[in-house]
């Protein structure tokens, strides 16, 4: 149904003189509604595989996709509790996702905002900044982190119910 909607729409706009610069446009929209791209190849693509190190002391991959947050990679393994940390925005955030990054991957990540810096001195006991320490939820992977190693912490006290 759409696409007959689109073709008709395509004829008028033919009929137009002063739309027929659209011509292409309108003509390539409606050939990637009759073929969907496969996104199966794109999931693929997109696939970012990590190391994190649990409060046991294990090494477990983890997979997550590019675009996304590490938080979201270290919940869907089982790594975080996602009821912990409901939202991925810096201002709701309680630093329940805090984890320690391997030195060598430091410098593949941007810097800390000034916001994750805030939340990560608020929720130390001694206010010192561990170099190591990132928010997961503020951390996007990319391909370019294919094989990062993170350590996940023990929850602090006041975390566990």
């Amino acid at each position: 149904m759409a696409i007959s909607t689109l073709q008709k729409l395509s004829t008028r706009v033919h009929r137009l003189p002063s739309l027929s610069s659209f011509r292409p446009i309108l003509a390539k929209s409606s050939a990637t509604l009759s073929h969907p791209p496969s996104s199966s190849a794109k999931v693929s693509d997109r696939i970012v595989k990590l190391f994190a190190i649990d409060v046991d002391g294990y090494k477990r991959e983890i997979v997550g996709l590019a675009g996304h947050t590490l938080l979201k990679a270290l919940t869907n393994s089982g790594l975080i509790d996602p009821a912990s940390h409901r939202l991925e925005e810096i201002d709701a955030c309680s630093a329940e996702c805090e984890v320690n990054i391997a030195q060598e991957w430091l410098e593949r990540l941007p810097p800390r905002s000034y916001d994750e810096e805030y939340v990560l001195k608020r929720n130390s006991r001694a206010r010192v900044l561990n170099k190591h320490s990132r928010l997961g939820c503020q951390v996007v992977l990319t391909k370019d982190l294919q094989g990062m190693v993170v350590a996940v912490p023990e929850p602090k006290p006041w975390d566990i119910p």
